[in-house]
C-alpha cells in the first residue's frame, strides 16, 4: 500500500469514520462539538492530498482509487449518523436522500465508464457542491449543542446547517443530471456503433 503523504491523508479520512461515529453517539455537547472538529479536519484533507500530489507529482493509481471511495465513506456515515441520532428533521432528511442518491448514481456511472476507458471528470461545480455538503454536515454534527460548547450558541446552527444541505442537494441535482447526461451519451454511441457491427468492448 502506497504511504506518501497524499495516500496517507486520504486513508485519514476512513480511519477518522469510528472515531467520528464515537463521538456522535455519546449524544453530548462535548461529544457533538468533538465530532465536527474530526469531520472537518477529515473534510480539509481532501483538499490537500490532491493539491500535494500535484505540487509533488505523487499521483497514484492507489490515490485516484481510493479518493473518491474515501470521499464517499465519509460523507454516508455522517448522514447515516445525522438520519441515525435523529439530528434531521423530517424536512431535512430529503436533501440528505438526494445526495445519498446521487452519491450511488455517480459511483455506477464511473464504474460503467471505467469499461469503456472513459473518465469522468470533476466539473467545478461539483467542487462547489462538495465544499458546500462538507460545511453543512460538519455544521449539523456540531448542532446546537455543539455550538454553545464552541461560544456560537446564540446561532441557530441546526437551522444554518439544513439551509447549507438543501443547498448541498440542488447543486447534487445539478451535477448528477450533468453526469448522468455524459453516461447516457457514451450509452448511447456505443449502443449505435454495436448496432453498425462495430468491435466493442461488451457491456
Amino acid at each position: 500500500m502506497p504511504t506518501d503523504l497524499p495516500n496517507l491523508l486520504t486513508i485519514s479520512r476512513i480511519a477518522a469514520i469510528p472515531l467520528l461515529v464515537l463521538l456522535a453517539a455519546l449524544r453530548t455537547p462535548v461529544g457533538d462539538a468533538a465530532a465536527c472538529a474530526v469531520f472537518a479536519i477529515a473534510a480539509i484533507t481532501d483538499y490537500f492530498d490532491g493539491k500535494i500530489a500535484r505540487e509533488r507529482k505523487l499521483i497514484s493509481a492507489f490515490g485516484r482509487m481510493l479518493d473518491p471511495i474515501a470521499d464517499k465513506l465519509l460523507v454516508g456515515s455522517a448522514l447515516m449518523l445525522l438520519a441515525g441520532l435523529e439530528r434531521l428533521s423530517p424536512l431535512g432528511l430529503l436533501p440528505a436522500i438526494v445526495i445519498l442518491l446521487r452519491e450511488i448514481l455517480v459511483s455506477g456511472l464511473r464504474e460503467f465508464l471505467a469499461g469503456l476507458s472513459v473518465g469522468l471528470p470533476v466539473t467545478r461545480l461539483a467542487k462547489w457542491k462538495t465544499g458546500m455538503q462538507m460545511a453543512a454536515l460538519g455544521t449539523l454534527l456540531a448542532g446546537d449543542t455543539g455550538a454553545r460548547v464552541l461560544g456560537l450558541g446564540f446561532l441557530p446552527v441546526s437551522m444554518l446547517g439544513e439551509a447549507m444541505l438543501w443547498a448541498a442537494a440542488v447543486l447534487t441535482l445539478v451535477t448528477g443530471w450533468d453526469y448522468l447526461r455524459a453516461g447516457l451519451r457514451h450509452a448511447e454511441e456505443q449502443d449505435v456503433a454495436r448496432s453498425a457491427g462495430e468491435n466493442l468492448p461488451p457491456s
